[in-house]
Formats: structure tokens, sequence, C-alpha cells
């Protein structure tokens, strides 16, 4: 009798728990997906690097050669881990397990390939390819296509004069066949690379140059239906073509694209995302316009892009803008343009945090954003916009994110 009993109870406890997980959901906070950008120029020996500058040259040496240029500027910012090869897969295993504990679930590598070949791959394919623990991170490529100038530094009289193109963002379009044969096979195919309801994420900045490389709309849409149909024959599901939309401009070569959202719909792409919030908002105030501000101005603008654009929009954090490094440190800091422009000044690790905090509301608010957004930016040392530890703030800016959408 007394097992009978046990048994009896034992079953009436299995059917109200299976009542309950019938009325409530699984997990009742929402998953997110936070995706950081990264930006290889930190190790030595690139090619194209070498022999401009010397074999040694990466852009730690702007980092370490900044200066303040205004009163209260805090430069230079200092790396608390050391000024350190990202091409070193040790180093690169740190990079990951320190993302990873603080909640960052993929790098979106900036990448660039050109019609002679790829340009700044050793962060990926050295580092963070050869990184013992590369699965606790996703990877995933943003073609950074637009075109590559002299900016390292950049001079007045080149900026007014029109800075040296060196590399064209332009490429042929026998180059991007053999430049997604290689992504789909190099790289799709790996275990940690980033999917979006299981298809690989590719993204793609400069939309312009992208469709000057077929010439038309209706050219371009056929060669984005290609690289879907090379995608499914390698025995993957699909493709989640990605685009980064401006609604201002930055580096001198850029160009806007107008009725950008009928454009990426037209072209085929599945969702559209932002790379940093200047890029939608003006910063009016020079030598510094704060934080705050800008903050505000962004998340006008993602409610109206993610109402008007008419595809899925991943939103954006960005940690601040300093591109002062990038300019020469023995000229006048004056409002000329890209990088001698205004920076943004506020953006404390709190004042980080208070971002998130905007953004999972925003997220909460605005479903078709499927909780998935991005950050700008990783390692942007020379832009500062970054995550990684420095001399002043720590793990700050990390310890938000934690703080804010748990690990």
């Amino acid at each position: 009798m007394l097992s009978c009993r046990k048994t009896l109870v034992l079953i009436l406890f299995l059917a109200l728990a299976f009542l309950h997980c019938q009325k409530a959901p699984a997990d009742n906070s929402p998953g997110y997906s936070i995706a950081a950008y990264y930006f290889p120029n930190y190790h030595p020996g690139d090619a194209r690097n070498s022999a401009r500058f010397g074999e040694k040259w990466n852009e730690w040496e702007l980092v370490k050669n900044a200066r303040p240029r205004f009163p209260g500027h805090q430069q230079p910012k200092t790396p608390l881990w050391g000024y350190e090869d990202e091409s070193d897969p040790q180093v690169m295993a740190k990079k990951i397990k320190t993302a990873a504990e603080y909640g960052i679930d993929a790098f979106i590598f900036d990448w660039y390939y050109y019609d002679d070949g790829p340009f700044l791959q050793d962060g990926l394919e050295r580092g963070y390819l050869n990184a013992e623990n590369n699965e606790r991170v996703k990877f995933a490529l943003m073609w950074a296509n637009h075109d590559w100038i002299d900016i390292h530094p950049a001079s007045t009289q080149a900026l007014l004069a029109g800075p040296e193109l060196l590399y064209p963002g332009t490429i042929s379009p026998a180059t991007w066949e053999r430049m997604t044969d290689m992504i789909i096979e190099r790289y799709f195919r790996h275990p940690s690379y980033w999917k979006i309801d299981g298809r690989p994420y590719f993204s793609i900045y400069d939309l312009t140059r992208f469709m000057r490389i077929f010439g038309s709309v209706g050219e371009t849409r056929a060669a984005i239906a290609e690289f879907r149909r090379k995608v499914q024959a390698a025995g993957l599901d699909d493709l989640h073509l990605n685009a980064v939309v401006w609604g201002r401009t930055i580096l001198p070569s850029e160009e806007k694209v107008d009725n950008v959202g009928e454009f990426v719909k037209a072209l085929g792409f599945n969702s559209v995302t932002s790379y940093v919030w200047i890029h939608h908002v003006r910063l009016p105030d020079f030598p510094q316009t704060d934080y705050a501000f800008v903050q505000q101005k962004y998340f006008a603008y993602a409610a109206t892009a993610t109402e008007t654009l008419g595809l899925p929009y991943y939103p954006n954090v960005s940690m601040g803008w300093d591109s002062s490094p990038r300019a020469r440190q023995d000229e006048p800091f004056e409002n000329i343009g890209y990088p001698f422009m205004a920076t943004i000044s506020g953006n404390t690790p709190r004042a980080f945090k208070d971002a998130l905090l905007e953004m999972k509301t925003f997220l909460k608010t605005h479903p078709q954003s499927r909780n998935i957004f991005n950050i700008n930016c990783w390692n942007e040392w020379t832009e500062g916009s970054y995550l990684e530890p420095d001399s002043l703030h720590g793990m700050s800016y990390l310890e938000a994110i934690r703080e804010v959408f748990g690990r």
C-alpha cells in the first residue's frame, strides 16, 4: 500500500509539473545575441603594412603616439593587457575567454579583400582560427569593402586635397566569385561560424561600391542569388545576407544610398544593421559632443529604421568615438573631416551601461530585431570605441554588459 501511495504521489507531481510547463514559458528571460565588431589591425607582419610602414608596424603605433589635442582630452589610451599581437593564438584565446565570460556571443571581423587579395587577415587566420577555445565565441565576416585611404596618420594637407587611395573597394566580378568561393569553403563551413536561423551571417559595409561591381540592381541581385546557390550547394541551408546602412558618411570616400530600404529588399538582403552611432548622428559640438546626446539621437533613428526599412534591423550600441589617433599629432586639431573631427565625451562605463539598458528596452519593444544587436567595438582603439580593458577603466565596460544582459 505504501509503495502504491508513493507511486500515486510521483504521478501527481509529474502531472502538475507537465501542466506548469504547458502554461509558462521555459525561460522567462529572453535570450540575446550580442556581437562585437572586431578590427584586426593589431598584429605585425601584414604584407601591405610592412611594405608601406615597415615589418613590425601595426595600429598600436598610432595608439602609443596619440596625444591630448584639447583640454580634458583623454589620450593616449593605454591597453591594460599591453600592446599584444592578436595573431598569437594564445592572445586571441584570452580575448575569446574574456568576451565569453562577459556576455559576447560573436566577433564580427572587419574583413578586407581587394582585387589583389586579402588584407589584415592574420588576427582571424592565425589568431582566432588557431585559438583552442574558439567555439566559445562565434565569428562572422563583415566585408569592409570601402576604399582604403592613407590615414595612418592623416595630414591636414592630404585630407584637404583628397587622401591618397591605396586600395579601391570596388572589385571585379571575377574577384567576387573567387572571394565568395573561398568564404564558403574556408569560413562558412567552420563549426564556430556565427549563424542566424542556421544560416551563416555575412555583412556588407559599403552598398554603393558593392553594386558598382556588377553595374545595376538586376545584375547585383543575380550575383547575390548565385552566392546563395553556392552556399546551398555546399550543404548549408542558405545565406543570411546583412547590409550595413548609414544615414551619414564618415570616411572621405563614403557615399550614402538613397531609399536604402527599397534598395536592400530589391537586392535580396535578409537584414540590415549599423556599424557605429555616428553613421546616423551628426556630432554638433567640436571638439566634444556628449555621449547622452548621441545616444538619444541614435535610438530615435533606430526606432524609425525598425519601422521603415522593411527588413529586420539589428541595432547598435557604440562605446565611444575618438578618431584623433589617426590624425597627425604635430598638426592643429581642427574640424575639417575624418579623422580631424569631433569626439564623443562622457562615455563613462556608467553612461555605457545606461545605453545598454536602453537597448534592452528597445529590443523588448521592437521584437522585429529578435534580441540581436551589435556593439562598436571590441577593439577600435584608434577610433576610441573599444571594450577591451584599458588602464583607466579596467573591465568596467565589459562588466556593464554582464550586469545588464547576464551570461
